[in-house]
């Protein structure tokens, strides 16, 4: 099946339950049943970051393929980064269903998932497979969480992020998920350079150098995140994810679902996640790479984020909506954007809006 016509198909998903729709797509993407997308490089998008090549700068972000079970079929769908996980380091349920709410009025989606994952080992197993059948076309990142009982989540963390390190190009420290009691307060000051110690050390013993991000809550305060910006920079972290999802709710939403407890992602997200990495890159100015998340939708959507400060986007709930022939469709549509500005090459558009308000 061609991405296009997985994407005609979608509307029938919506007569299952979002996670068994989920579940559904994951298995159809692992067994191949749909097919890559057939683009030739667009050399205006490709781009260098962190010293790591991309075909272009979108990327799917964390909690589509959560046990690492699609990898090769994504990167066939055209997207430039895959990142997988949340992972733990030990095997946990996640939280009971029902757990992802679809809000259609307001093209998002709540979860309480709670870091579901199958535990480290069973995802390593599968990401060495990956890595044995032969070169991916893209960097693949890993998000990694800590478990909810974890009585020492430093070490937790220190001790997957050492093992995990020589298997993929990005490691990204997920502080912000709402739905993991206390995860959010590891963001705060002493606790989030002592945890980025814990990680550096853990690091320095790896047998290669992963690149190490931090992904973030959107609901942080200014002094919140300027403290986060520091932090990272002083443990010389790579970059920042911007951001996961929002307990907010915003008095827009329509939706019968809009009440429901998690993280709320989509449409509603884009403007808040957008506002808070452009603040992000006015604080770094050039010394963390930003990756911007958050309501993408369309290559304008993504062209924002990108001229904001982004070095590279991601997206997933709009792709749960759309399905992949989104990701062409968003790729055509930046680089139309580029050529209309003017830009050569994707990295000369990043933080362009921030210069202009400058």
């Amino acid at each position: 099946m061609s991405p296009e016509l997985a994407s005609r198909l979608m509307p029938l998903a919506r007569l299952l339950d979002a996670e068994s729709a989920h579940r559904l797509a994951v298995a159809a993407l692992a067994r191949g049943l749909i097919g890559p997308a057939r683009r030739a490089p667009d050399q205006r998008l490709a781009c260098r970051v962190m010293g790591l090549d991309f075909a272009n700068p979108l990327g799917l972000a964390a909690g589509f393929d959560k046990q690492a079970e699609a990898i090769p079929a994504l990167f066939g769908l055209g997207f430039g980064f895959v990142e997988v996980g949340g992972v733990t380091l030990r095997p946990q349920p996640g939280n009971a269903r029902p757990r992802v709410f679809r809000l259609v009025e307001d093209r998002a989606v709540i979860n309480r998932y709670g870091l579901n994952s199958d535990g480290w080992r069973v995802v390593r197993a599968r990401i060495a497979a990956v890595r044995a059948a032969g070169a991916l076309p893209g960097p693949l990142w890993l998000n990694v969480g800590v478990n909810k009982d974890s009585a020492d989540p430093n070490a937790d963390y220190a001790a997957l992020l050492a093992d995990a390190a020589p298997l993929v190009d990005v490691l990204v420290v997920n502080v912000s998920s709402p739905n993991t009691p206390g995860l959010r307060d590891l963001q705060a000051g002493a606790r989030l350079g002592a945890l980025l110690d814990a990680a550096q050390a853990a690091l320095a013993t790896a047998a290669s150098r992963a690149r190490l991000m931090v992904k973030i809550a959107p609901d942080l305060d200014d002094g919140a995140l300027a403290a986060i910006v520091e932090t990272a920079i002083a443990r010389s972290v790579d970059g920042l994810v911007i951001g996961n999802t929002t307990i907010a709710r915003p008095p827009s939403l329509r939706s019968r679902h809009a009440a429901e407890t998690g993280g709320l992602s989509g449409r509603p997200l884009f403007a808040p996640s957008t506002a808070l990495l452009a603040k992000a890159a006015r604080l770094a100015r050039g010394r963390l790479v930003l990756v911007g998340v958050g309501g993408v939708a369309s290559g304008r959507d993504a062209y924002a984020k990108i001229r904001a400060g982004a070095a590279l986007v991601q997206l997933y709930t709009a792709f749960a909506y759309q399905g992949p022939a989104l990701i062409g469709r968003i790729l055509d549509e930046i680089s139309a954007a580029l050529a209309a500005d003017g830009f050569t090459h994707v990295a000369d558009a990043v933080g362009a809006d921030l210069e202009d308000q400058a």
